[in-house]
């Protein structure tokens, strides 16, 4: 299988001062190690060559291939005639703590930092009496809609316009969801073995969705500071993925907003390839700061990519509808796809949805303000209750991602589930392994809950590291 790679440049970049040390060979390898560890580098991600590290470096070429043998030594790197050296995970840890993220309601006393969804927004219920009373008008009808109703659609169509792109009613299918988007695009456009080229970290339950459909799914690291665009551009060109899923509005879990610029190279990149560019737009709404201008939507560099979104972040959860914006021919195969899958999202749900959007600007502002005031809350907590732990202010989304000092973050969400605290550990977002030092928290509760949360996290951080104490000195007895 082809994988994606990282250039030289790109991987000095990411090394840093950590070339400096003393021996210089170990410090690059003990640095690589670690962003291997840590998902930076993917797992089965090709290295420069020695020659190409050696001039990116400007060292000599001996410290470069003792670096490489060191990390072959330590099986984090493995290396074959015509395919390069790749990335390894020693042990086997690629999945660990892998699969899709699980919903569900907290019981007493127990705090979920895992959900990003909001609680509905005040009018909620009034727009679920306004729909019943438009209900019998549908009564008569069969109840299926495998598009969606007409006057739903005319409404996502019409924001979309507002937004840059142009778009009829004909080119929206409305869903039971993202995920179910996701779903019904992995069943109409891919076929079992094809590629499918991602941002990792991601959105677990969209690589279980691809993964599903018999997809191969190839990473391609984002950082707090962005995407690395020629990274994604030579993976690409080299995998000739069938599809590429992208989240470029406020990425999930970093949350970080891909510039105008960089859409337009991923967007000329996936015309030149003839893949098929899916953008998760699920969190669209919530930029951390209410005066960011927001960049053009993907579908307006090339309106053969299809969008995905969602009324789930921006209203309610529990508001199962989704949508698809793709060109006539593609809303056609789509089509075709989603009769063997449902034949279309609940009438009253869509009839609710289509209430709220009505009175879209005051929800959606009276959410972002929900978010805004416990990010802050989160953030500020983190800071002095662990000053140790650096998390990353966003530019938008549901949730901080967050480093730790030490890779235990696995170790860490089992000792938060004692203090009855549900956290996201790192390697539940990485595609293929890493991740240890870092967590996504969401931002979803009220601010006295994010202050109980951070006060538990600081009783299992503490319990953490005792245990990896406990251990480390047990295993040095063995020895």
């Amino acid at each position: 299988m082809a994988a994606s790679s990282i250039s030289a440049s790109r991987l000095c970049d990411l090394l840093g001062t950590a070339a400096t040390g003393s021996p210089a060979y170990l410090a690059i390898a003990d640095a690589v190690r670690l962003l291997i560890v840590d998902g930076r580098i993917p797992f089965g991600t090709r290295l420069p060559s020695e020659r190409d590290l050696t001039q990116a470096l400007g060292l000599s070429r001996t410290t470069v291939t003792r670096a490489y043998a060191e990390l072959r030594d330590r099986g984090s790197l493995t290396s074959r005639r015509g395919s390069g050296s790749v990335a390894a995970m020693p042990g086997d840890t690629s999945h660990r703590l892998a699969g899709p993220l699980t919903p569900g309601e907290s019981g007493e006393g127990k705090l979920d930092l895992t959900v990003a969804a909001l609680p509905a927004p005040p009018g909620t219920a009034s727009a679920f009496a306004s729909a019943m009373e438009e209900l019998p008008g549908y009564l008569t009808g069969s109840g299926y809609h495998p598009l969606g109703l007409e006057d739903l659609r005319k409404g996502i169509a019409l924001r979309f316009n507002e937004r840059g792109v142009p778009t009829e009613p004909d080119q929206i299918i409305v869903t039971s969801g993202a995920l179910s988007s996701m779903a019904l695009v992995a069943a109409t456009f891919l076929r079992p073995g094809d590629r499918v080229v991602m941002d990792s970290p991601t959105y677990p339950n969209t690589v279980a969705a691809l993964r599903r459909a018999g997809a191969r799914v190839v990473g391609v690291g984002v950082e707090p500071t962005g995407w690395d665009i020629e990274a994604l551009e030579s993976t690409v060109r080299q995998v000739r993925p069938a599809v590429s899923v992208l989240i470029p509005d406020f990425h999930n879990p970093i949350g970080s907003l891909m510039p105008d610029d960089e859409r337009a190279r991923v967007a000329r990149s996936w015309s030149r390839s003839r893949t098929i560019g899916v953008i998760d737009e699920t969190l669209v709404d919530f930029p951390a700061d209410r005066d960011t201008t927001p960049p053009l939507p993907m579908a307006a560099h090339d309106t053969r990519i299809i969008t995905v979104g969602s009324a789930s972040k921006s209203f309610w959860g529990g508001l199962r509808i989704g949508w698809i914006r793709a060109e006539a021919d593609q809303v056609a195969r789509l089509s075709e796809s989603r009769l063997a899958l449902d034949l279309g999202a609940p009438v009253l749900e869509q009839l609710v949805l289509l209430q709220l959007m009505g009175d879209r600007e005051r929800i959606v502002e009276h959410q972002r303000e929900r978010i805004q005031e416990s990010r802050t809350t989160l953030f500020d907590a983190l800071q002095r209750a662990l000053p140790d732990w650096v998390p990353y202010r966003p530019a938008g989304g549901l949730s901080l991602w967050c480093e730790l000092p030490l890779a235990l973050a696995t170790a860490l969400v089992a000792a938060a589930e004692k203090q009855d605290l549900l956290l996201g550990a790192g390697p539940r977002f990485a595609i293929d392994g890493g991740l240890e030092r870092f967590l996504r928290l969401t931002c979803t509760q009220r601010p006295d809950t994010m202050l109980d949360a951070v006060g538990r996290m600081a009783i299992a951080w503490e319990d953490a590291q005792v245990n990896r104490t406990a251990r480390s000195h047990r295993s040095h007895l063995v020895a």
